[in-house]
């Protein structure tokens, strides 16, 4: 069984530009990221979905400096990016992650994988009402990015790579595919009282501030339970809310030619 990873990594930020290259204590949030990733023990490979536009020489290099494949494609066609960076590995499962999560968690990536696996689910990712933002993980089967792939038609299909599965999926009703969304079972959380990504300024401030007290090997949980203990850590980034790149993109919908 073949599990392929997949990160999501631009240079270009509309609202934090090269986000992804900043640096706690001299290491690139891109490199605490691909560092976490490979802590997982259900991967078989992780691959860097990156674009050809200037600066992503420096992602590059720090593909380069982990030991970790890339692939440059579509800067707004995401999905078609995606699916390159997956075709030539005929892997059996896709997991995608994004360069914006900087402490996803191994345990969550496995957990999800196993179900996804064991269910012979089609899809299976985090259930966005019951874990922080910043451990998005989304699970799926080759076959379902390659049908994606085809018919995608939507701009924010192919700027989000996963609508189209997802929205036909069963789990939100549809028949195309077997879905699910994975509920945290780790504590009563939430979600949206917590935020580990990085989008914004603060939210670079809160990443910091956990990255110098705890480090970069600790649990989800671990970081939670900080931000928990230090309210005043915890409300620098909470007035900024979830997914707010897909909500810009179905306000700006059409269809592709």
């Amino acid at each position: 069984m073949k599990i392929l990873a997949i990160t999501q990594a631009r240079y270009g930020s509309t609202r934090l530009p090269a986000k992804i290259l900043k640096e706690v204590d001299g290491t690139t949030l891109l490199e605490i990221h691909l560092r976490r990733i490979l802590r997982s023990s259900a991967i078989s490979k992780l691959k860097i979905a990156t674009t050809a536009e200037e600066g992503s020489r420096y992602i590059i290099e720090v593909a380069d400096k982990v030991g970790v494949e890339y692939f440059q494609g579509s800067v707004d066609d995401v999905l078609a990016r995606f699916y390159g960076t997956a075709a030539d590995e005929h892997p059996d499962y896709v997991v995608r992650l994004t360069s914006d999560c900087p402490l996803i968690d191994a345990g969550i990536i496995d957990d999800v994988i196993n179900y996804a696996i064991n269910s012979d689910c089609d899809y299976v990712r985090t259930d966005p009402a019951s874990y922080p933002d910043g451990l998005d993980t989304e699970v799926f089967k080759f076959s379902a990015l390659v049908q994606a792939y085809e018919q995608a038609k939507l701009t924010s299909e192919r700027e989000h790579v996963t609508p189209y599965i997802w929205k036909n999926g069963s789990a939100e009703g549809g028949t195309l595919f077997k879905s699910h969304k994975l509920q945290n079972k780790e504590g009563d959380y939430n979600a949206n009282d917590y935020r580990i990504t990085i989008d914004e300024p603060e939210d670079f401030e809160v990443l910091k501030a956990l990255i110098q007290a705890l480090g970069i090997d600790k649990s989800w949980k671990s970081y939670i339970d900080y931000l928990e203990e230090h309210p005043e850590i915890k409300g620098k980034n909470s007035k900024f809310g979830y997914n707010e790149g897909y909500t810009k993109s179905i306000n700006n919908d059409k269809n592709i030619e």
